[in-house]
């Protein structure tokens, strides 16, 4: 089959024929119909996630049909012990055994890929491939972040990438008010948060406290900012796997009972909980669609952050 790989990290991927992947006990074969690209594909490639296996196919927003003709899902979460203290207590999310799918587990950047059968999702109606992709990582682990960010009314979101275009309409479903906060001059994204439902978009600091903010940009300038935004008692979430050092602040930002914490990929619950509610919102993914062997472009595309909505590769 045809896969784009990932030989060494800081360099480009590579078009090669490699051998059709076998499923191994309690595993699906998968022929892949639409992959997402993630910005944590991104940090692999560039060698911020340092220890993937490599060779390596990246990808885990996967679309697959089976061989019966079953449409499925496959997440960033491919596998968990099931036994450690984690597992035990309903936070598989960071069981220290697990394995992730374009990481420890070979991805969908592919034309097959295998899966444990018990970490896959059925697609719900109502989403094309293309359109499904991106719930599966920017969808999952925003409806985590959301849920983590309680039930806060005045909700701000920095960075309107993926996931936040996502959680944009989640959000104005459960009838939260949200501001956007993006990169200054970054009109487009202001205009796109807008479309999708954001009272507020800018660059500077929102015009009414915030009772949460969700950080989905890998900045960590931003989480003084965030805190500084939100209300005494109010939630900032840090919602990436990887963000650059975070600044000095002064107590002060947290003083009051506010609360600064991260999200550490996500459990099936997560899954099934978000797969559900997507329909009933209805979500809508706006995607730009580029074939498998035009990854090295697309990647290139989300490093730039010339992105409204979500890249999906399609074999």
């Amino acid at each position: 089959m045809r896969a784009m790989v990932l030989g060494q990290a800081r360099q480009e991927l590579s078009l090669r024929e490699v051998a059709k992947p076998e499923p191994g006990s309690g595993q699906l074969l998968l022929r892949i119909r639409a992959c997402g690209v993630c910005r944590t594909d991104l940090h692999i490639v560039d060698g911020e996630l340092d220890r993937p296996k490599l060779p390596l196919v990246p990808g885990h927003q996967i679309v697959g049909e089976t061989e019966d003709g079953r449409r499925l899902g496959v997440p960033w979460l491919g596998w968990t012990c099931g036994e450690c203290r984690y597992c035990a207590s309903g936070r598989e999310n960071l069981c220290d055994r697990a394995c992730f799918t374009g990481y420890d587990l070979d991805g969908g950047y592919a034309e097959w890929a295998v899966a444990d059968a018990r970490f896959c999702f059925p697609i719900p109606d109502g989403f094309e491939d293309l359109q499904a992709a991106p719930l599966l990582c920017a969808g999952l682990i925003g409806y985590r972040s959301l849920r983590l960010a309680g039930d806060a009314e005045h909700l701000g979101l920095y960075g309107f990438g993926a996931a936040a275009h996502i959680v944009a309409q989640v959000a104005r479903h459960q009838g939260r008010r949200v501001f956007a906060v993006t990169r200054e001059g970054d009109v487009e994204a202001q205009a796109f948060a807008r479309e999708l439902g954001a009272e507020w978009a800018g660059s500077g600091v929102p015009p009414e406290e915030l009772d949460a903010a969700i950080i989905f940009a890998p900045v960590g300038e931003l989480v003084p900012a965030a805190l500084a935004a939100v209300a005494k008692g109010g939630l900032v979430v840090c919602a990436g796997i990887h963000m650059s050092d975070i600044p000095s602040f002064p107590y002060e930002l947290l003083w009051g009972e506010r609360v600064l914490r991260s999200v550490a990929n996500l459990t099936r619950r997560d899954g099934e909980e978000f797969l559900a509610l997507a329909p009933r919102v209805p979500v809508r993914t706006r995607v730009e669609a580029f074939p498998l062997e035009q990854a090295n472009e697309a990647l290139g595309k989300l490093r730039r952050g010339d992105v409204r909505g979500a890249l999906v590769l399609v074999p």
